[in-house]
């Protein structure tokens, strides 16, 4: 699949959201961050918001739920226009369950790991899911440096996807950027959520289009065998 550049809406200037979700059209999705202040400490928005930003844009929505009871309320963020959801492993209480009802309602269902959490315990839930989220910062605040120390974890996330055969999306999100997205594209990742890199540019379009040469250039380096990182 062809690598996605996914702007974090945490990064943008919230009073003028239809503006700041323009200004990235060039993006595959739009990123938006709900937090609940419970499973992570802080405030974000929640579905209101995110339905007044499905119509200021064309960009599709990529809800990544950082809350608790995702079971309950992940259907609402599809109502609202989400085309795809993210719910966390650590916070459902019926994966499998959850995952299918997303799917059933005409959206992605995407599932996301902690950085302590592993990928193991999960390998026989890859089949139910569109894409697997690798967070490479604790959840809760954009700005974050990322943690090296969850390359080997995207590695291993994409071996995984790889031997069952799976066309499922690697993501990850936090401090991705133009000094980080090569290791992260060459560990796996096709998906790459980047919020300060994109919103704290200058010019947010031109940093999308930068964040997504850089990740092609990575995959495409001498020793990637037929010029894509396996999966791909």
């Amino acid at each position: 699949m062809a690598l996605q550049i996914n702007p974090s809406i945490l990064s943008a200037d919230f009073s003028r959201l239809a503006d700041e979700a323009k200004a990235v059209e060039g993006a595959d999705w739009l990123h938006v961050d709900v937090m609940d202040n419970h499973f992570v400490p802080n405030l974000t928005l929640g579905v209101p918001v995110v339905e007044s930003l499905g119509k200021a844009t064309d960009t599709p929505l990529d809800c990544h739920l950082m809350i608790e009871d995702p079971d309950r309320w992940a259907p609402q963020y599809i109502e609202a226009g989400a085309g795809s959801v993210t719910f966390h492993v650590e916070a459902a209480a019926a994966p499998v369950r959850l995952a299918r009802e997303i799917r059933a309602k005409g959206a992605r269902a995407s599932m996301a790991l902690k950085p302590a959490t592993p990928i193991e315990p999960y390998e026989d839930l890859l089949p139910e899911l569109d894409m697997l989220l690798v967070m490479t910062v604790e959840p809760g605040f954009g700005g974050q440096a990322f943690l090296d120390i969850m390359l080997p974890k995207i590695r291993r996330t994409r071996q995984l996807i790889d031997k069952h055969g799976l066309e499922l999306w690697l993501q990850v999100d936090g401090g991705v950027s133009a000094a980080t997205i090569e290791r992260c594209a060459e560990a796996g990742a096709d998906v790459f959520v980047a919020g300060s890199a994109v919103y704290g540019a200058q010019d947010p379009a031109k940093a999308v289009a930068e964040l997504r040469h850089l990740a092609e250039k990575a995959t495409t380096a001498p020793g990637t065998g037929d010029g894509l990182v396996t999966g791909r």
